[in-house]
């Protein structure tokens, strides 16, 4: 883990991977990894959670017409359970980075921890906030994972996904209560398992 002051890089030869999807209690948990270039004027990119829906959406397309590279990875909830949040995120972030097509000789991480990667790579606490490419990443990934989300409404509208997005609310802890899990639930998460016993 380090200091973005320390890191001192041309941004088309490193690639801000971020992922989102942690906390919920229902569907995958979706990583990007971008690689920005300097062939365009980046303005307005800061951590996805900060930014209102149609300001995410608006640069998500920017982001995939003007970006030098990017890509997706993903978990979903099954994995998670198999082999935990923690390790799901970072094999998610993984997945992303090697989906890229793109050379790169370094990537920077948000947060405390970095995936296994065939580059030099730096974590970096609330690189969402302070690198480009990161804050980048954050927001193809919830952009990618709200719109998932929205969809799976469509086939299990009793737990509310399309607003929550699978996160704890009282709503969703309540569905679950009335319905019990539907197959997009993560098993291994407490309320969730508390309804399976």
């Amino acid at each position: 883990m380090v200091e973005i002051s320390d890191i001192s890089v041309d941004p088309n030869s490193y690639v801000g991977i971020d992922e989102v999807g942690r906390g919920p209690l229902a569907g995958p948990v979706i990583a990007a990894a971008v690689v920005l270039g300097d062939s365009y004027s980046w303005t307005g990119l800061q951590d996805s959670k900060k930014l209102t829906e149609k300001r995410r959406e608006d640069l998500c397309r920017e982001i995939k017409q003007h970006a030098l590279a990017w890509s997706l990875g993903r978990c979903e909830s099954e994995e998670i359970d198999q082999y935990n949040i923690f390790n799901a995120s970072l094999l998610a972030m993984r997945r992303a980075f090697e989906a890229l097509q793109a050379m790169t000789e370094l990537a920077l991480v948000d947060g405390k921890f970095s995936p296994e990667l065939t580059v030099r790579s730096y974590a970096i606490i609330k690189g969402d906030e302070h690198v480009p490419a990161i804050s980048a990443a954050s927001i193809l990934a919830k952009v990618t994972r709200d719109k998932e989300m929205r969809e799976l409404h469509e086939t299990y509208p009793d737990y509310g996904f399309a607003k929550h997005k699978g996160y704890p609310t009282a709503f969703h802890v309540n569905a679950l209560k009335k319905h019990g899990p539907c197959s997009q639930h993560r098993k291994s998460f407490k309320p969730v398992a508390e309804m399976l016993k």
